[in-house]
C-alpha cells in the first residue's frame, strides 16, 4: 500500500501476523525494488512505517544531492531510508538500538547489489557520546522519530551533538491525533526551535505517489550563532 492522497483508501496497516517474515518491497525510480524484512515481534522498529516510505521516495525526486555525501540515519529501524540513500550514491551510516542491529544487517544484505555509494549498521543511543560519528554530517534523516515523551531531550541533545554549520536535518512524521501525540509533537517543535531553523517542504515537492496531507517532512538547520 502507498501512503496515497487522501482518499485513495490511504495507507494499510497490517496485522502481526502478517507481518512475521514479511518482506515489504518499495519501488524505485531507477531499478528494481528495495526488499525490506520486517519483524512481527521487537516493537516499532520492526516495520516499515509510512513516514518512511514518503522520505525515501522524497530522496528519489533529486531534490537533495546525496552522491558521495556522509549520510547519517537516527532511529532507521528497517534501514529504509537510510538504504534508499545509499542506492543514490550517498556513504550511509545507519544507526538504532543493539536490539535492531540484526533487522539493519539483514536488509543491508539483501540490498548490497543496488546500493552506488556505501552503507553500514552502527549502534547510537540518543543522548549518549557520538565522537565516533563525527565530523557532523552532510545529511542526518529521521522517519518518525517523534513518539515517545521521554525521547525528546535526548533525541534533541544527539540532533546538536551531531549537526554542523552545514548540515541537513530530513525529518518526516506522520502527524497522530490520537492521546498525547499532538502534545509531544509540539513540545518537540518547540524545543528544536531553540536552536534550529525549520522550514515545512510543501506537498508538492514529495513523489507524486508516496505523498500524504498528514505525512510531513521538515528542512531543519543549526541557527547560525
Amino acid at each position: 500500500a502507498r501512503a496515497g492522497r487522501r482518499g485513495e483508501g490511504g495507507p494499510r496497516r497490517l496485522t502481526a501476523a502478517a507481518m512475521a517474515g514479511f518482506v515489504r518491497e518499495l519501488e524505485r525510480r531507477g531499478g528494481p525494488a528495495l526488499r525490506l524484512e520486517q519483524r512481527a515481534a521487537g516493537g516499532v522498529g520492526c516495520v516499515v512505517w509510512d513516514a518512511a516510505l514518503v522520505l525515501a521516495k522524497f530522496l528519489e525526486t533529486g531534490a537533495c544531492p546525496l552522491a558521495r555525501r556522509h549520510v547519517l540515519e537516527l532511529g532507521a529501524g528497517t534501514g529504509a531510508v537510510g538504504i534508499m540513500a545509499a542506492t543514490l550514491g550517498a556513504n550511509v551510516t545507519v544507526t538504532d538500538l543493539e536490539e535492531l542491529q540484526e533487522l539493519l544487517m539483514v536488509n543491508i544484505e539483501n540490498n548490497k547489489h543496488l546500493v552506488t555509494g556505501s552503507v553500514r549498521a552502527k549502534v547510537l543511543k540518543w543522548g549518549e557520546d557520538v565522537t565516533e560519528f563525527q565530523p557532523p554530517p552532510d545529511y542526518i534523516l529521521m522517519a518518525d522519530c517523534i513518539y515517545y515523551e521521554e525521547s525528546l531531550e535526548p533525541l534533541l541533545k544527539t540532533l546538536k551533538d551531531l549537526t554542523g554549520p552545514d548540515t541537513c536535518v530530513l525529518c518526516c512524521y506522520e502527524q497522530r491525533t490520537m492521546g498525547k501525540n499532538p502534545e509531544i509533537e509540539r513540545k518537540y517543535f518547540e524545543l528544536l526551535q531553540m536552536d534550529f531553523e525549520l522550514e515545512k517542504i510543501p506537498l508538492d515537492k514529495h513523489d507524486e505517489e508516496y505523498r500524504s496531507e498528514d505525512i510531513h517532512i521538515m528542512n531543519i538547520h543549526r541557527k547560525q550563532t
